[in-house]
């Protein structure tokens, strides 16, 4: 499947770029953003790839977060889907918490979501196909996000073992089956069953998950979502339970913006940069 360039911006000695393309898996046209550092000019480079939260699309991590120039610094290219699919025929909800821009990365089972919402697939499998067979990018990848994408990151890399080298996240809703933005996008999007939200629940998936991979994630002490939507808590609970390594650091002052996100976005990818590089 072809991916046409939209935009092309000189950024930090690299480009950033966005591409357009018809997604075969969410049966629409779709965007994504892709950020390659100037050392891909000779050589395929390793990707970080980034899943933005509600209400977002592929522009809001490359405009607001700065990571191009650590992305610059690392030699790491920086994948940014949309968070939905698009168009006229896509079902849609007047909440900003459902249908366009929240697609939660889940596979929808319902109608109507299901002809579209399959954001799980696109992101695990159709995007890196694309990116991986057409851009100087090599095979190996991390993932992170924040809020929505935060849940998105953690989701993917637990039930993907050995696909990626390493995972983060900011201000991520780890346990969707017990918030309400996530019973309300589950249940919308995956039915009544409480059974099969925990397939796409973090703090339900890290208790079983099959590969020991070290989870970094920030949180706003000050984020106004903490104690209601977010609740890492929960995560690192059932993470020590286990013993599978999560690394919350809760930050003295900080909500849940970007602003947040630009302030450490330069250590997460240094983190992500040390794993990619690893043999």
């Amino acid at each position: 499947m072809p991916i046409e360039r939209i935009e092309h911006r000189a950024c930090f000695g690299g480009w950033q770029d966005v591409y357009r393309h018809r997604s075969a898996v969410l049966d629409c046209d779709m965007r994504f953003a892709v950020y390659l550092p100037p050392q891909a000019a000779k050589a395929p480079v390793p990707v970080l790839y980034w899943l933005s939260g509600l209400t977002c699309t592929e522009q809001n991590f490359i405009t607001k977060a700065g990571a191009q120039r650590y992305a610059a610094e690392q030699g790491v290219a920086l994948v940014a889907p949309d968070t939905s699919p698009r168009g006229e025929d896509v079902a849609d909800d007047d909440g900003y918490d459902l249908g366009k821009g929240a697609g939660f990365y889940v596979n929808a089972t319902t109608t109507p979501w299901s002809r579209h919402y399959r954001m799980y697939d696109y992101v695990v499998h159709e995007l890196p196909q694309l990116v991986e067979a057409q851009l100087p990018v090599t095979h190996v990848r991390a993932i992170s996000g924040h809020s929505m994408g935060g849940h998105g990151a953690l989701i993917i890399a637990l039930k993907n073992p050995g696909r990626y080298r390493s995972a983060s996240a900011f201000s991520p809703i780890v346990a969707p089956s017990h918030v309400p933005w996530g019973k309300k996008a589950l249940s919308t999007y995956l039915g009544d069953d409480i059974e099969a939200w925990k397939a796409y629940d973090a703090t339900e998936l890290i208790k079983t998950a099959r590969e020991r991979l070290p989870l970094l994630i920030d949180q706003g002490d000050a984020d106004e979502f903490l104690h209601t939507q977010l609740q890492p808590g929960l995560l690192k609970a059932a993470a020590d339970a286990v013993g599978h390594p999560v690394i919350l650091r809760m930050q003295s002052g900080y909500d849940h913006s970007y602003y947040f996100v630009a302030s450490f976005i330069g250590e997460h990818v240094a983190y992500h940069a040390t794993a990619l590089r690893a043999s």
